[in-house]
């Protein structure tokens, strides 16, 4: 059995503050910015999203932050990645499910790299040219770019400067965290500042938490909350674990989960505001219905409507709901045009896609440097242990670079994966002992919150119980309503069997490894 031979394993966060800056780079990513605004907006009602928002807190309370008090509990227990916790906590003959939660955040990986690289060259293209005003000017933006070989290269520059930011261990993280996150933040206060304060804009807000409470009779609604809301914090990641292999002991776990949990979700609402302020703002204005040619909607049902009546709530939705695939025509096609259309729009847009790529960026490093400690904990270099997880990373998200369908298909199955990812972490407390981890790891912190025996009962029941659930719900309804048609198709990105044959894939490969697997764990 290997031992970990790299001096990085024994680093410590030199701070708390600098734990928590770091912690809060795992949660907040472009999954606050780039997909919650269009998720709100998506399973909101016509007349608001505030039952979603109703659902996705619940699920913050039940799911996400009892998952990050299992894994920061776990991670400082065992001071090893991923896979080494579930040895040692689950069992040998469970390694295979501390494999697959590894894998599920490295399947993300692939595709995010992608993501923000189209930040970063949005960044510098709005930084060199004029914003578009006109969609067929924004939509050549958007083809001639993914058209081009620029995805690739910018695909391996957000790889490459990850990678970087984890050279040195925790320490170089802690210092790229130290400058990212306070800047995220700045940017993020100053365009929900300036959103807020365009004529219109209080009617996106008002959308937002308005409730239409029987939205939450409809399964999808849950779903997309839970789902949405382990995107949001990257409960059930192993990433908040890893990073915790690096907590010094006297940084309590409970109080850095609710801290970590609320400051993310704070964080997306307040890019919920921005995006519905923004957009209803600009159509409020009625400015764009001398171009209805722009609209991804009947021409015939904009040129009904009074230049001085704006747009309606409803198409002002169904742009934000069908905007192009994986969000792309909400956040790189429209954005850029509704900055176009207000005062001091350029250098907003400029501080925009700067703050998205800081947000990709700050997620990124912990996403790669859960794959690196696994190898470490394996018996790799450190260095060694990056540059592969570099190539594989590039590699494996060339597809995602080149084919918007597939990138959307990998959102998808490991998305909803993440449900699966949560329900073996609560296995894995399950097996070293609820009440035990809470007495002998968590209650010894005496400068902590108390946590009290519903944290138990949530880990043993509600998480195990939501994931199935939810589960099972989505499988009968995909198969039933979504795509009744082609749910058995493996090749539909959005099937049931898609989700199904890769889980099934990669469960499998792991289940026939365990014991090569476990025998390089420490």
């Amino acid at each position: 059995m290997s031992e970990p031979i790299d001096a990085s394993v024994n680093q410590r966060f030199s701070s708390r503050f600098g734990m928590l800056l770091s912690v809060l780079g795992i949660a907040i990513g472009t999954g606050n910015i780039w997909r919650f605004p269009r998720i709100a907006a998506q399973y909101g009602g016509d007349h608001g999203a505030g039952a979603f928002l109703v659902a996705w807190v619940c699920f913050l309370f039940l799911w996400s932050i009892p998952l990050i008090i299992a894994e920061y509990a776990l991670g400082r227990k065992c001071r090893n990645g991923v896979v080494g916790v579930f040895k040692k906590t689950a069992g040998s003959q469970f390694t295979w499910m501390g494999s697959f939660v590894a894998f599920v955040s490295v399947a993300i990986t692939f595709f995010y790299t992608v993501i923000i690289g189209w930040c970063i060259y949005y960044f510098i293209y709005l930084l060199l040219n004029p914003l578009p005003v006109k969609e067929v000017d924004a939509m050549m933006i958007w083809n001639n770019f993914q058209n081009s070989g620029w995805p690739f290269f910018f695909h391996a520059l957000a790889i490459g400067l990850g990678a970087l930011a984890i050279w040195m261990g925790i320490k170089s993280i802690e210092r790229v965290n130290r400058v990212l996150i306070p800047t995220l933040l700045i940017i993020v206060f100053l365009s929900v500042l300036r959103a807020l304060t365009l004529p219109g804009a209080w009617e996106g807000v008002s959308y937002l938490f308005t409730p239409q409470w029987s939205q939450l009779l409809r399964p999808k609604v849950w779903l997309a909350a839970l789902t949405q809301n382990a995107w949001d914090t990257g409960a059930g990641w192993g990433l908040f674990l890893t990073y915790a292999a690096y907590m010094k002991r006297e940084y309590g776990t409970v109080k850095n989960a609710f801290i970590t949990g609320i400051g993310n979700n704070t964080i997306s609402l307040l890019a919920a505001l921005m995006i519905f302020g923004t957009v209803f703002a600009v159509f409020h204005t009625g400015m764009m219905m001398s171009e209805p040619q722009v609209f991804p909607i009947p021409a015939t049902r904009i040129m009904s409507i009074p230049a001085e009546a704006g747009i309606s709530k409803l198409q002002v939705l169904e742009i934000m709901r069908t905007s192009g695939e994986a969000s792309t025509g909400l956040t790189f096609v429209w954005m850029p045009q509704l900055f176009a259309r207000m005062v001091m729009g350029s250098p907003l847009s400029i501080l925009f896609f700067l703050g998205l790529t800081f947000a990709g960026f700050s997620s990124l490093i912990a996403m790669l440097e859960l794959p690196t400690r696994v190898l470490v904990d394996s018996g790799l270099k450190r260095k060694r242990a990056i540059i592969i997880v570099v190539a594989v990373c590039y590699l494996l998200g060339i597809p995602s670079a080149r084919n918007l369908d597939i990138l959307s298909n990998q959102d998808f199955v490991w998305g909803i994966a993440l449900m699966i990812s949560g329900a073996f972490v609560a296995f894995a407390v399950w097996r070293h002992g609820v009440s035990q981890l809470r007495q002998n790891e968590i209650l010894v912190d005496e400068k902590d919150w108390k946590l009290g025996r519903w944290w138990d009962m949530v880990l043993k029941y509600f998480v195990p119980f939501a994931a199935i659930i939810l589960l099972v719900w989505w499988l009968s309804l995909s198969a039933t309503v979504f795509a009744p048609d082609q749910w058995y198709n493996p090749f539909n990105p959005f099937s049931v069997m898609t989700c199904v044959l890769q889980w099934v894939l990669m469960l499998g490969i792991f289940i026939l490894l365990n014991k090569k697997i476990t025998k390089k764990m420490p």
